[in-house]
């Protein structure tokens, strides 16, 4: 006969939730990624109400209707709007869900390094208006390490570079803890926004964020490209007259732009690895840096960051999945989980959330 507590454990879905800027991406126990989706609301202007989620708000972006409108509740790996972040979270949540509705949830969520306790307050507090009845919380850095492959039992140091949209996260990783980490509310969703100010200044043409965000994707490049002449056809609207235009640019054009913010990021990191201990930066030195999160799938960041740094750069397979991938295997060692997670209820239950609306 199976004990109350052995079929308790059978119906508990174990979730990691990588809450982020752009993304939101929900992995479960024994099922691996089970949604990701834009970090997105599309709201009726009239009635303040929520008419979409996710990917099906993403798809209303720059086309909505009189009346609506598409935000992002998440600002720098942060709430930034606590009531449309908990509905957005729930909805994704459910959607993530095995089945039966009352199953008891327990989750791993990721959070910046340089969180503050209000902010932590109201990521845990979102988790559990979402219905998730025992939340952890995990720094981002630590995560995203053991999901590219980083032992929680390793003694030597390793260097991560999460890139997200929104914020860029430095993690120095030995022994399954962080011995070191800077984060800055930065990352590459900064190119989305120099490439559209470059076009509307230079170019005369305002272009939506589908456009930007495709460019980033398929045109722009990090690293010199060897064709520097490379076209694309930019469709948008014409600054001046207000008409649908077009405009030519070169790959050659838009790199000087791209790069600059790329430099940032790369300074960020050549900062934070003369700050280690002689030891640790030995370990980095044989080792290299690991790059994770959307902004390592940018291309030739890899070798932009070498060139930067002068160490070995690598990227790790599936980077957007790297910090739910490591947040899920938590799971696997309750022992690791009780130890790397983040949980000073006391301390936050007497922070006070000042942006509830």
């Amino acid at each position: 006969m199976l004990k109350i507590s052995s079929l308790k454990k059978l119906v508990t879905d174990s979730m990691a939730v990588d809450l982020g800027t752009a993304s939101t991406i929900i992995a479960v126990k024994g099922r691996g990624v089970v949604l990701d989706e834009p970090s997105l609301v599309a709201i009726n202007e009239l009635t303040e109400e929520i008419v979409a989620f996710g990917q099906e708000a993403a798809d209303m972006t720059g086309r909505e209707g009189r009346d609506i409108i598409v935000k992002a509740p998440m600002i720098g790996g942060v709430v930034g709007d606590f009531e449309r972040t908990k509905k957005m979270l729930a909805h994704f949540v459910k959607k993530a869900k095995t089945g039966g509705s009352n199953i008891s949830l327990q989750a791993v969520m990721s959070m910046v390094s340089d969180v503050t306790h209000v902010e932590q307050r109201a990521l845990m507090n979102a988790a559990d208006e979402a219905g998730i009845g025992r939340v952890f919380m995990m720094e981002e850095g630590l995560a995203a390490a053991f999901g590219a492959g980083v032992l929680p039992t390793d003694k030597r140091a390793s260097a991560i570079v999460d890139i997200g949209a929104g914020t860029t996260n430095v993690a120095i990783v030995a022994k399954g803890s962080v011995v070191h980490s800077t984060s800055e509310r930065y990352g590459s969703n900064a190119i989305n926004d120099v490439v559209a100010t470059h076009l509307r200044r230079h170019r005369g043409l305002q272009v939506g964020e589908e456009t930007t965000e495709s460019m980033k994707a398929n045109f722009v490049s990090t690293f010199l490209p060897d064709d520097i002449s490379k076209t694309l056809e930019v469709r948008g609207r014409d600054v001046q007259t207000g008409s649908p235009a077009a405009v030519e640019v070169t790959t050659g054009e838009l790199y000087p732009i791209v790069e600059a913010v790329v430099r940032r990021i790369a300074q960020l990191v050549k900062d934070t690895l003369t700050e280690l201990r002689p030891e640790v930066a030995a370990d980095v030195y044989d080792r290299g840096v690991i790059l994770t999160g959307g902004g390592a799938l940018l291309d030739g960041i890899d070798q932009y960051m070498r060139a930067y740094i002068n160490l070995a750069v690598t990227v790790a397979d599936e980077p957007r999945y790297a910090t739910v991938n490591g947040l899920i295997k938590m799971f696997d060692d309750p022992k690791l989980l009780e130890r790397v997670t983040n949980n000073e209820l006391h301390v936050l239950q007497n922070a006070e959330i000042p942006f509830e609306a």
